[in-house]
C-alpha cells in the first residue's frame, strides 16, 4: 500500500492531483480557527475549555463534528458543510414532489448545472439562518452549556460584545455565510481539480480533526480498563462497517448479439452491483438534521421555558439524556429515510427500460415489467438489512454511552465512523482506478 502512494506521486498528473487537494484542505483547516470579526479568541478558548470540563458539546453536536470544532471557535468556516448539506438533501426529495426539477434531472449535464445552482442559493439562505440561530444561542449562553465565567448568559460576554451591536451581529453573519460558500467552492474545486469527492473530503476532514483530540480526553478521563474496552469496540465497529459497505448483491445481465451494419455488437455478459447499504451514510444525517430541529427551537425560548412543548423536547428529545422516545425516534427516522433514499437514487423501472433498449436481460426474467419487479424485490430484500444496519450503527453508541455512563464524548460515534469508512474507501478506490489506467499494480495484489 505504501508502495503505491509512492507510485501515484511519481506519476505526475496524479501527483498534481494530490496535492492540489491536499493544499485546498489545509486551507479549509486553516480557515476552521481563524475567528469571525468581533470575537474575542482568548475569551473562546475560555468558554470552550468550560464546555469540555462540564462535559457538553451545546445544542449543536452534529454541526460541531461537520465543522471539525470550528462551531465553539466561532470561526469563518464555523457553519462547516452542514448547510450545503441540508440544501442537498431538500433538493434531492424535492426532486420526487416537483415535476419541473425532475425534468431537470432527466435532461443530463445541463439541467444538473441548474439543479446545482439552486442548490447554491438554498445553501446561503440556510446558512443565514444558521449563523443567526448561532450567534443568538450564543448570546443567551445555550451554545456553551455548562460553561461559566465569559460564557455564562447572566455575565458580559466580551467574545460578542454589547448585546445592543447590531451591526456587530450582522458582521458575523455575513461573514460565516462567506465562509460556507467558500466552502462550497472548496468542495467543487477538488472534485474537478483533485482527487474524490470534494463535499465528501471536507467533511472527512472536519471529523479526523477532531478525532485525536476526542481520544486524548477520554484517555485522561476514563479509567485504562475503560479506554481499552472503547477502543476494542470501535475498532470492531470499524471492522463490521468495512465489512457491510463492501458487500454487494451482484445481479447478471447477458446482451444480446445485434447487428450494425457489418459489425456484431453485443453478446457480452455484466452485471449490476446492489450495494447492501445503498443508500450510504444520507439517512443518518437527515434523521440527525431532523432530530436537531427540536435543539433548535430551544435554542430560541431556552429550556428553562415553562411552555409545555419546550418541557417535552427538553425530557425526550435531548441527545445527551438518550431518552428511549429519542432512540426510538431516531431509530425509526433512519429506517424511513434509508428506504425512501433509496427509492429516489435507484429506480428499477427506468434501470429495466434502458435494459431493454440496449438489448440487455436478466437470465430467467423476461425484459421490461417483470425485469422491473425483480429488481424490486432484490432491492427491497437488500434495504431492509442495510435500513437495520444503518439505524443499528446510528443509535449503538448513544446507547454504549448512556449504559456504561462514560464522562467523554464517545469518539467512535455512529454518523462519523460511517463517513470516515465511506470517504475513506471511496477516495482509496480512485486513486486505485487512476493508477490501473497506467498499468500499475495499485493498492490490492
Amino acid at each position: 500500500m505504501l508502495g503505491a502512494f509512492v507510485r501515484a506521486f511519481s506519476t505526475p498528473d496524479l501527483r498534481n492531483k494530490l496535492l492540489f487537494t491536499l493544499f485546498i484542505l489545509t486551507l479549509f483547516r486553516l480557515g476552521s480557527v481563524v475567528p469571525a470579526p468581533g470575537i474575542d479568541s482568548v475569551a473562546i478558548s475560555q468558554c470552550v475549555s468550560d464546555v469540555r470540563a462540564a462535559d457538553e458539546t451545546g445544542l449543536y453536536s452534529l454541526l460541531h463534528m461537520f465543522s471539525g470544532g470550528a462551531l465553539l471557535q466561532l470561526s469563518i468556516f464555523a457553519l462547516g458543510i452542514m448547510p450545503y448539506i441540508t440544501s442537498s438533501i431538500i433538493l434531492n426529495l424535492l426532486t420526487v414532489v416537483i415535476p419541473r426539477l425532475e425534468a431537470l434531472k432527466k435532461e443530463g449535464q445541463s439541467g444538473q448545472a441548474k439543479i446545482t445552482q439552486y442548490t447554491r442559493y438554498l445553501t446561503l439562505a440556510l446558512a443565514v439562518l444558521q449563523s443567526t440561530s448561532i450567534v443568538a444561542t450564543a448570546r443567551t449562553g445555550q451554545l456553551f452549556g455548562g460553561a461559566q465565567g465569559p460564557c455564562n448568559p447572566q455575565d458580559y460576554m466580551p467574545f460578542l460584545g454589547t448585546p445592543n451591536e447590531l451591526m456587530a451581529t450582522i458582521t458575523i453573519v455575513v461573514v460565516m455565510t462567506a465562509g460556507t460558500a467558500v466552502i462550497m467552492w472548496f468542495g467543487e474545486q477538488i472534485t474537478q481539480r483533485g482527487v474524490g469527492n470534494g463535499m465528501s473530503l471536507l467533511i472527512f476532514t472536519a471529523i479526523i480533526a477532531i478525532f485525536p483530540a476526542e481520544i486524548s480526553r477520554m484517555w485522561a478521563e476514563e479509567s485504562p480498563w475503560m479506554f481499552g474496552i472503547i477502543i476494542a469496540a470501535g475498532l470492531a465497529l470499524i471492522t463490521g462497517v468495512v465489512f457491510v459497505e463492501q458487500a454487494q448483491r451482484r445481479i447478471p445481465v447477458q446482451y444480446a448479439k445485434r447487428m450494425v451494419g457489418r459489425r456484431m455488437y453485443g453478446g457480452s455478459s455484466t452485471y449490476i452491483p446492489l450495494k447492501v447499504n445503498q443508500a450510504g451514510v444520507i439517512p443518518v444525517i437527515f434523521a440527525s438534521a431532523i432530530l436537531y430541529l427540536p435543539q433548535l427551537f430551544l435554542g430560541f425560548v431556552g429550556p428553562e421555558s415553562d411552555g409545555w412543548f419546550a418541557r417535552t423536547l427538553t425530557t425526550y428529545f435531548n441527545p445527551a439524556d438518550t431518552h428511549p422516545v429519542y432512540l426510538t425516534t431516531f431509530f425509526v427516522l433512519i429506517v424511513g429515510f434509508a428506504f425512501f433514499y433509496v427509492s429516489i437514487i435507484f429506480n428499477p423501472t427506468d434501470v429495466a427500460d434502458n435494459m431493454k433498449k440496449y438489448g440487455g436481460f436478466i437470465p430467467g426474467i423476461r425484459p421490461g415489467r417483470p425485469t422491473a419487479e425483480y429488481l424490486e424485490y432484490v432491492l427491497a430484500r437488500l434495504t431492509t438489512p442495510g435500513a437495520l444496519y444503518l439505524a443499528f450503527i446510528g443509535v449503538l453508541p448513544m446507547v454504549a454511552l448512556g449504559a456504561s455512563g462514560a464522562s467523554a464524548n464517545f469518539p467512535f460515534g455512529g454518523t462519523s465512523i460511517l463517513i470516515m469508512v465511506v470517504v475513506g474507501l471511496d477516495t482509496v478506490k480512485q486513486i486505485e482506478s487512476h493508477l490501473q489506467q497506467r498499468n500499475y499494480e495499485g493498492f490490492l495484489r
